[in-house]
């Protein structure tokens, strides 16, 4: 009974002694009217815990539900080691994207710039994120620039990807729109093709490289989060490891960039400068850009292969798990895009223009968008008191602007958790503070055009060549609080004979 007793006065007298610790850094400021919350008990951890809690992405999650119930959509916790305010208010999540390096700026987890390096524009601020920015906003321009071979491109590889599918019964969606995904943000970055080896290197790595990145903001043995990563081991040599291998991975992936960069050099000092297809690509203009660093280069094309990989794969995926349960939806759409290519004459390709003519397609994406919030919340800081409305933050207080919290509040979206396409035929539904797919402001995404055209042509070829149907009805789009399908989306596939099928051949 005594030896019992020993480690729980000790228990007692440690609780005892760091209580005043525990009570500063989870204490309220005085005379500070701050939102309505609870910081919960646990040091540190807070209620991390509960808000990373694997749910399906197109609900709001128990944590949220449970505390917009209790105290309103604006509300305190403490997250992620610091005192935070949650907002699922579509007024004050604009207010805080639109005072971005005024009241606010980006604040993510230590564990973000561990992994992408202090050269990413995810943890940039002030004026060196708005020129970085800068640089990539030029770089997609150069997209609409040249046009035709842009869609050409990404054309050539969905199709190359497709034509692989013909003999296969099976296939793990979420691993093929990785690899369409992954090869057109590598054309268009290094102009390499899918069966070049050093694609094939680049995946391989950066798929290592992505695991050190998706496991952000807190990686502690046992957590749901941990688990929903299949990250059982909890021994710290092989935690130690798998640090080691991605560091490895992130050095392999800035290694293959800088060869090509000394390769091309050393093109240029003997022929004058090489240029693809009559147009450079995005390393080429990187190079001539003159006022960037060699880190702000590895870093922007980090961000570039995030950016235009693992996103726009989900987003795609989302599509087909939702359109697969809808034959109506699918069999208009299928009929959107027969017409579509009926106005064009022979193999004449589709232009930009004619993408954005589709409708019923415009008004998919933004429904996918909405209920699978391939993006849950952003990370900000409050960089000096700020006062809104009756509420008061201090600074040094992080901000979680939760995008789904608008994308799932019934005042804003009419039935907010069903799939409805066809609500975005009303005008009115696409306020810009109502949907924030992409953030908004000075940091919104300036690659969403490239997500959005991947899309497009991804269905152009998917639709009119198969039918599908999910294996296993229980995968739906998981927030972790990253987005992944658990058992990665698997579908049987059958190709299609008739190019415009019927409603019947659509629900086969």
């Amino acid at each position: 009974m005594f030896l019992l007793l020993q480690p729980l006065a000790l228990l007692f007298l440690t609780v005892l002694f760091l209580y005043p610790l525990f009570r500063h850094a989870y204490g309220e400021p005085k005379d500070c009217q701050l939102p309505p919350g609870s910081f919960g008990w646990l040091p540190l951890i807070g209620k991390t815990m509960s808000f990373i809690n694997p749910h399906l992405s197109c609900t709001m999650g128990q944590f949220l539900e449970e505390n917009i119930k209790r105290y309103g959509k604006i509300f305190r916790s403490h997250l992620f080691g610091h005192r935070t305010v949650v907002s699922c208010d579509v007024d004050f999540n604009h207010f805080i994207l639109q005072n971005e390096d005024r009241l606010f700026e980006a604040s993510y987890p230590v564990n973000i710039p561990k992994v992408l390096g202090d050269f990413t524009m995810l943890v940039m601020t002030g004026d060196a994120h708005k020129r970085i920015r800068g640089v990539a906003l030029g770089l997609f321009s150069s997209m609409k620039t040249h046009e035709a071979a842009t869609i050409s491109d990404i054309d050539n590889i969905v199709v190359r990807l497709m034509d692989s599918w013909k003999n296969k019964k099976t296939l793990v969606l979420c691993d093929e729109t990785r690899k369409f995904t992954f090869n057109v943000i590598v054309k268009h970055i290094l102009s390499l093709s899918p069966e070049d080896p050093e694609t094939v290197l680049l995946l391989d790595n950066y798929k290592t490289f992505m695991k050190g990145f998706v496991s952000a903001p807190i990686n502690l043995p046992g957590t749901p989060f941990v688990k929903a990563q299949r990250e059982h081991e909890t021994r710290s040599w092989i935690r130690c490891l798998r640090s080691i291998l991605r560091r490895q991975a992130k050095f392999q992936i800035t290694n293959i960039v800088g060869k090509i960069r000394d390769r091309r050099r050393r093109q240029r000092i003997a022929a004058g400068g090489p240029e693809v297809d009559g147009r450079k690509d995005f390393l080429d203009l990187l190079e001539s850009h003159g006022g960037l660093t060699e880190d702000e280069i590895f870093g922007l094309v980090i961000d570039l292969l995030i950016g235009g990989y693992e996103t726009t794969a989900m987003l795609i995926a989302i599509i087909v798990k939702f359109v697969g349960n809808d034959p109506e939806i699918l069999s208009e759409l299928r009929a959107e895009h027969a017409a579509a290519r009926k106005k064009k004459a022979g193999d004449e390709p589709l232009k930009w223009q004619d993408y954005k003519d589709m409708r019923l397609t415009q008004c998919l994406i933004n429904e996918a968008l909405r209920l699978g919030n391939v993006v849950k919340f952003v990370h900000r800081k409050a960089i000096k008191p700020v006062r809104y409305k009756e509420f008061e933050i201090p600074a040094g207080w992080k901000v979680l602007p939760i995008l789904s919290g608008v994308h799932l509040d019934g005042s804003l979206h009419n039935d907010p958790f069903r799939f409805d396409p066809r609500r975005w035929q009303n005008e009115e539904v696409e306020s810009a503070r109502n949907f924030m797919p992409f953030g908004g402001g000075k940091r919104l995404c300036p690659g969403s055009d490239l997500a959005w055209l991947d899309t497009c042509i991804f269905l152009h070829h998917l639709l009119p060549k198969y039918s599908w149907k999910t294996q296993e009805e229980d995968d739906w789009p998981m927030s972790f609080p990253f987005l992944d399908f658990k058992k990665g989306l698997k579908i049987a596939i059958q190709p299609l004979s008739d190019p415009c099928p019927s409603q019947e051949q659509a629900t086969s």
